[in-house]
């Protein structure tokens, strides 16, 4: 290197005229704080001198928590990263044939000539698991049901490349979890699980797993909220802890953790318009899938608790009407024959304010609580109706499938919902200016209003000869222990017509 060049080179003037400066200050700073005045007394530094001297002291401070915060964060790491895998998966998909261009067609002719052949293709995945338990040569992987539980092949891989084949063991589409399996006599570290309920907006947790095929991939951020609800298309038998920890494709079914390196939190989903992360993810508690890996194990599915009623929100201006004030919990719509609710005693009209002591915000909180029992557990509703309160115990049942539900629609009493006549409603329904008081919202398809005749949007006026105008009135009349039969006076679109219903 030619060295005259060099020490005329533009950048090195002043990059050596700083070094100078600096150098030249730090002699000047010895000499200060070593320079002594008369009687060999030290001479006290200048204001601005004091002053560096503290915000120097104060940055080394700083630097040491800052220095603390990132071994903490190594620690958590290294801790958790070895327990958290990558799970790829191979789908088979169906489609209806209605595709591009295909050749099979010169034989088989176009797609207008066969309707219903399908074809097969499959499609390749990856996501992220937990390994959660291990039992003898077994090590368990807790991932996203969209993730490995309509997979053809499972496999996974762990942060050291070694890679094993997997199967499914039970899957659960509520919580959108699944648990897989896979062999080895080799060590593989097990993650250890916290308790979720001890967090709180505001701590700090680190989301790892495999965005985008990134193996092991370690994000930091802190819970942004907790107890969120699902949102459309999400699991409903949840909340959700969000976090703006940064959470990408590939990430679900990982791990979301906190400062002590344990599992509070399976990585789900995430909200966005662009489809990458824009600070809003979201975990299922890991308290809510502790129990489903116990279930997934003994019974290859997850059990829900189960009471036996339809329920839903209270109509803001139905409050008057049922003197329940500022109450709030889930308003039951209608009760199943034969279950426990039933058994207990609960009626259409009822609002459930409170299970085992604790209070209810709505019907989703219901259906959490209740759905997270025990089956077989006894458990203590507490309810108001017509103004009054009311304490029952019911010994909860196994919740049975969304299809075997479905089917025992016939069984739910009465099968449809009532709403009463606001203004926004009669806009809404584009009733006129019609005197009466209530209308069906809503029909149980298969329900024995369905199969009476009863349709959404009939205006309700008498029932069982009584004149309704309030939903106390109609739960009233609904309601009274000695008919066997209700029989309902109905108005549709100027026709009057009477419709009964037997208990």
């Amino acid at each position: 290197m030619n060295v005259r060049k060099l020490l005329h080179s533009r950048w090195f003037l002043p990059s050596a005229g700083a070094a100078l400066a600096l150098a030249a200050g730090l002699v000047v700073g010895g000499l200060w704080l070593g320079a002594r005045g008369e009687g060999g007394k030290p001479l006290t530094p200048a204001p601005a001198v004091a002053a560096t001297l503290a915000d120097f002291n104060t940055a080394q401070e700083g630097i040491q928590t800052l220095q603390n915060l990132q071994n903490a964060f190594r620690a958590v790491a290294a801790k958790v990263l070895p327990s958290v895998v990558q799970v790829d998966v191979v789908d088979v998909v169906k489609t209806s044939g209605a595709g591009g261009p295909n050749p099979f067609e010169f034989f088989f002719g176009p797609r207008s000539q066969r309707q219903g052949l399908e074809r097969e293709f499959r499609r390749q995945g990856l996501g992220s698991g937990v390994v959660v338990r291990r039992s003898g040569d077994k090590l368990y992987v807790l991932t996203n049901n969209h993730v490995a539980g309509d997979a053809e092949q499972i496999s996974i891989k762990l942060p050291d490349g070694r890679s094993f084949k997997a199967k499914l063991v039970g899957r659960d589409e509520n919580k959108d979890l699944a648990l897989v399996v896979f062999e080895t006599r080799e060590n593989v570290p097990v993650a250890e699980l916290g308790d979720s309920s001890s967090l709180m907006v505001g701590d700090w947790v680190l989301a790892v797993g495999s965005p985008l095929g990134f193996e092991s991939t370690v994000t930091a951020g802190i819970v942004s909220a907790i107890g969120r609800r699902s949102v459309q298309g999400a699991a409903g038998f949840t909340d959700y802890i969000q976090t703006d920890a940064a959470i990408n494709q590939g990430n679900s079914g990982g791990a979301l953790v906190n400062i002590y390196g344990q599992v509070v939190g399976i990585n789900s989903w995430i909200a966005s318009t662009s489809g990458g992360n824009i600070g809003l993810g979201f975990a299922i508690p890991v308290n809510n899938a502790k129990r489903s890996i116990d279930d997934f194990i003994t019974k290859g599915k997850s059990e829900y608790g189960w009471i036996g009623i339809n329920m839903g929100g209270l109509q803001p201006q139905a409050a008057e009407d049922l003197k329940v004030g500022e109450a709030r919990g889930a308003f039951v719509y209608g009760v199943f024959k034969g279950s426990p609710a039933e058994k207990a005693g609960l009626l259409p009209g009822d609002l459930l304010t409170r299970v085992n002591g604790e209070p209810l915000k709505d019907s989703s909180d219901l259906l959490l609580t209740i759905g997270n029992l025990t089956p077989g557990r006894t458990v203590e509703l507490e309810l108001l109706r017509a103004g009054s309160t009311l304490r029952l115990a019911l010994q909860v049942a196994v919740r049975a499938d969304e299809k075997q539900l479905a089917a025992q629609a016939s069984k739910v009493w009465p099968g449809f919902s009532v709403l009463k006549i606001t203004d926004d409603v009669r806009e809404q329904l584009n009733l006129g200016g019609t005197s009466a008081g209530l209308v069906i919202a809503a029909v149980d398809q298969g329900g024995p209003a369905d199969v009476a005749g009863l349709k959404s949007g009939d205006l309700v006026t008498k029932v069982s000869g009584r004149e309704v105008r309030t939903l106390a009135d109609f739960y009233k009349a609904l309601n009274n222990p000695g008919a066997k039969e209700i029989l309902f006076a109905i108005q549709r679109q100027g026709t009057s017509l009477i419709i009964g219903l037997v208990r």
